[in-house]
């Protein structure tokens, strides 16, 4: 995890830049069942069976309790806006973990502090003297972030009235260790020792703390858990819980969930789990061996003085291998030997390439172990950073904005020189100066305008960055183009520091006159803009590679890719070189990022039969979606439940997705069970079963289909809709990939759930699944193991408004992803592809709506 990252909690505007505190929020309103017979709830992406709130931004499930008949939902909200900010604990309660109450916020942030997540229990013995004990106390637990300095620690709250009202304890916090990185305590009664157990996360250390209590107020440290498995970013949301090992009382285990983002299985946000023993004081995992990798041919391993006939271009990997660290960098580790390639030469600052000779692929596999940041290549870019030639319009250069207007306080007096106090380092602007908006931070406001031009050639070009707040949305930041006075273009930011071309065609509006309005009028995250090098052009700008990655490229094009994971230490991934047995194709390291993490480290390309297995991909998930995060569970369940309910979003684009006037959503609550898969014990999953009372009574079903390296549409079985329950079992051929696609229809959308016969992997793929444009990791094909039982495929799919929840198997693969379709796209296909596979049984359920 980069330095930046650490730090972000200094500063309120933090979460909006890297988005990974479990305990975030949404808005005080009147009781959600008295708003509905509006137009609420039926807005286009509007979630109609998984929790949303009415309006604002919701994040992560908070307290989740059960008493007295209703299950508790707190969730990090925001009661201010759709963004990021002002975290509290909104509040819902439902009497079957299916339909929802929404009520008043429960616990505000104030002029000291935010409320970031946490957990609620019943006081049943009133240990804590809050109430009584004919009227128990509801105690929640939860991380005081100060606005002051960023500290994070662990305080009170508690109710007598069923969670409708709150008083904080005037004694907190009740732990303070004096960290900004110590968040998300998950506190249950341990019988065994008569007392209180609080599993509570040290974020930055990818470390569980757990803790014990006889009064919730005085509590003691026990023992500390990790790193272990995946820790590519930051570790949030413990819980810990027993469960039957394959329903066998007598045989119970214990499993910790801990939240990690980023370096999630998909990318960015995930849940990952361990399983083993807990004696009060101390968890104990299962020992999972070491991992060795597939033995194969070294093509390269950089031992040598030199880099043989790979080329270097640039002066980031430097004139040879690199024996670990270079100035400046980080402990290096995970590499093998005595060398490998370095792209830190320089620092962050510097670029460079480093090539392979052309080679012709003869195996199955290539594995390679890399490093350092964590910035994807971005299909569609160019390596060539030369800005269009044109009439420059702006360049910000020279101390002043020249003849540019400038209103309110956003833009300061005169442009900025790079990186503003508090900010994430800005990267991709060209020269000294650029416009920069977060003078103050996110909490200033402003316009800045152009004098009038004549658009004379086709394309305006211009570097932009900032945040992702359309000039449609309520508070904007955005670029637009005037002509008459009437905004005909605009433009806004992806959520990140680094700027990148934009360009608007022009053609027809040749000759007319008009002026460039910067606008920032946006006080939450992410709530600035960055712009540079405005110039009219007959050439359209290219967005500019800003990667650090290790790619294979065929035919002249990157067919695979991987990245680091903002670590020096070195880790396995692989390509599937099958697809292109035969072909000519090379090896290319990429450093074009020169911002934070921006360097890349590689060593030991390896031809295998076998690919080889990252930390990450060896860790267990309990869910290998894209969107499942800050996932725990409910105390108290009736019958010994275990219910866990996760965050549907994904805090590398959590704050950009197109839902308006809410912005989250939680998945479908699922009953956790233990169970022997391949003869490991894993975490499964199922829907909660009180879901199938919105089915309508008859499903429309399908059986005995086959098809061969084709499509074929469901609808005329009246197979078809927004909101669906499908349960599907398939039987094994002789097809490479088949399943079913849903969410079909308008301009060729289709969200593919699919099984792969090669790999025996589960996957979903929602590249045309509608909007997704506004953040490249967004498109994209999740993977989850899942091997055939008795040649056949079982698949449970939950298909909503923006979302599908695939369990495959008995629950041990799981894939949670949202998607944005048209709202026209309602198909069902059944697919096969490279052969033949038969849909044996279907049935598909519309599901009612939980809010009419």
């Amino acid at each position: 995890m980069s330095s930046v990252r650490v730090s972000r909690h200094a500063r309120i505007r933090m979460m909006a830049a890297v988005a990974t505190v479990c305990a975030l929020s949404a808005a005080p309103l009147a009781p959600g069942a008295a708003a509905v017979g509006t137009s609420a709830y039926t807005e286009t992406y509007r979630p109609q069976f998984h929790f949303t709130p009415q309006k604002n931004w919701m994040n992560d499930p908070n307290g989740l309790v059960y008493y007295q008949g209703e299950y508790h939902l707190f969730y990090q909200y925001n009661p201010n806006g759709n963004s990021w900010g002002d975290m509290s604990w909104g509040h819902a309660v439902s009497k079957d973990l299916v339909h929802w109450e929404e009520l008043p916020l429960a616990l505000s942030h104030d002029d000291e502090e935010m409320v970031f997540s946490g957990s609620a229990v019943v006081d049943w013995n009133n240990t804590t003297g809050f109430g009584t004990q004919k009227n128990p106390p509801m105690v929640a637990i939860y991380t005081s972030a100060y606005n002051n300095g960023g500290k994070q620690a662990q305080s009170l709250a508690y109710s007598t009235d069923r969670g409708r009202t709150w008083t904080k304890y005037q004694g907190n916090p009740v732990i303070d260790i004096g960290s900004t990185n110590f968040r998300d305590p998950k506190v249950q009664w341990y019988a065994p020792t008569k007392s209180w157990l609080m599993t509570v996360s040290l974020s930055a250390e990818h470390k569980v703390q757990f803790y014990s209590s006889k009064n919730l107020k005085d509590w003691q440290l026990q023992s500390e858990f990790g790193p272990a498995g995946a820790t590519g970013g930051v570790w949030e949301c413990p819980d810990l819980f027993p469960l039957a090992v394959d329903g066998d009382n007598k045989k119970i285990k214990w499993v910790l969930v801990v939240n990690i983002n980023p370096g999630g299985i998909a990318g960015g946000s995930a849940a990952q789990y361990f399983v083993g023993d807990f004696d009060g004081k101390k968890f104990t995992p299962e020992d999972q061996g070491t991992y060795t990798p597939p033995t194969g041919n070294v093509v390269q391993d950089f031992e040598g003085d030199g880099f043989g006939g790979w080329t270097a271009t640039g002066t980031a990997f430097g004139q040879g291998p690199a024996t670990g660290a270079v100035d400046g960098q980080g402990t290096v580790s995970g590499f093998d030997g005595k060398g490998l390639a370095n792209s830190f030469h320089g620092g962050d600052g510097s670029t460079g390439l480093l090539t392979s000779p052309a080679f012709t692929v003869d195996s199955p596999y290539l594995n390679f172990k890399i490093g350092g940041g964590r910035h994807p290549h971005e299909a569609g870019t160019v390596l060539d950073s030369t800005p269009p030639e044109g009439t420059v319009l702006a360049d910000f250069e020279g101390g002043t904005y020249g003849g540019w207007t400038a209103s309110g306080g956003a833009f300061g007096t005169a442009p900025a020189g790079g990186t503003l106090p508090g900010q994430q380092q800005v990267a991709g602007y060209l020269g000294s100066g650029l416009v920069n908006t977060f003078q103050n931070g996110d909490a200033t406001t402003g316009t800045l305008t152009s004098p009038e031009f004549t658009v004379d050639k086709k394309y305006v070009n211009f570097l932009i960055g900032g945040g992702n707040h359309p000039a449609d949305a309520p508070s904007p930041t955005a670029v637009e183009l005037l002509v008459d006075g009437q905004v005909v273009r605009s433009a806004t930011g992806k959520d990140t520091e680094a700027l990148n071309w934009a360009s608007w065609d022009v053609g027809d509006l040749a000759g007319k006159k008009a002026r460039i309005r910067i606008v920032d009028d946006n006080t939450g995250g992410w709530g600035h803009l960055n712009v540079d090098h405005i110039v009219l052009s007959d050439t359209q700008a290219q967005r500019v590679s800003q990667e650090t990655s290790v790619n294979l490229i065929v035919d002249g094009k990157v067919v695979r890719s991987a990245t680091g994971a903002d670590s020096e230490a070195l880790d396995w991934a692989s390509f599937d070189m099958r697809p292109y047995q035969g072909k000519e194709a090379r090896i290319q390291l990429v450093d074009k990022n020169t911002a934070g993490w921006g360097h890349v480290m590689a060593d030991r390309f390896t031809s295998a039969d076998e690919p080889a297995q990252s930390a990450v991909q060896r860790a267990d998930w309990a869910d290998y979606g894209k969107d499942y995060y800050a996932a725990v569970s409910w105390e108290n369940a009736p019958g010994g439940k275990r219910y866990m309910i996760g965050w549907m979003n994904n805090w590398d684009y959590g704050g950009s997705i197109p839902t308006s006037p809410w912005r989250g959503a939680q998945s479908i609550p699922r009953e956790m069970a233990l169970r022997t898969v391949d003869g490991r014990i894993r975490l499964t999953s199922k829907p909660v079963g009180s879901l199938r009372s919105l089915r309508h009574k008859s499903p429309a079903t399908a059986s005995g289909v086959t098809v061969k390296s084709t499509s074929q549409r469901l609808t005329d079985a009246g197979i078809k809709g927004k909101a669906l329950d499908i349960e599907a079992t398939f039987s094994l051929e002789d097809a490479d990939r088949f399943g079913l696609k849903v969410r079909t229809g308008a301009g060729g959308e289709e969200t593919v759930i699919g099984y792969d016969t090669t790999t025996q992997e589960l996957y979903v793929d929602r590249t045309r699944s509608g909007a997704g444009g506004f953040n490249s990791t967004f498109p994209g094909v999740q993977t989850a193991p899942l091997k055939a039982k008795n040649g056949k495929v079982e698949l449970r799919i939950l298909v909503d408004w923006s979302s599908v929840e695939v369990f495959g198997g008995d629950g041990e693969a799981v894939i949670t992803d949202q998607i944005f379709p048209d709202p026209a796209s309602t198909g069902v296909e059944v697919f096969a592809e490279g052969g033949a596979a038969t849909l044996d049984q279907l049935r598909a359920w519309q599901l009612k709506s939980i809010w009419r």
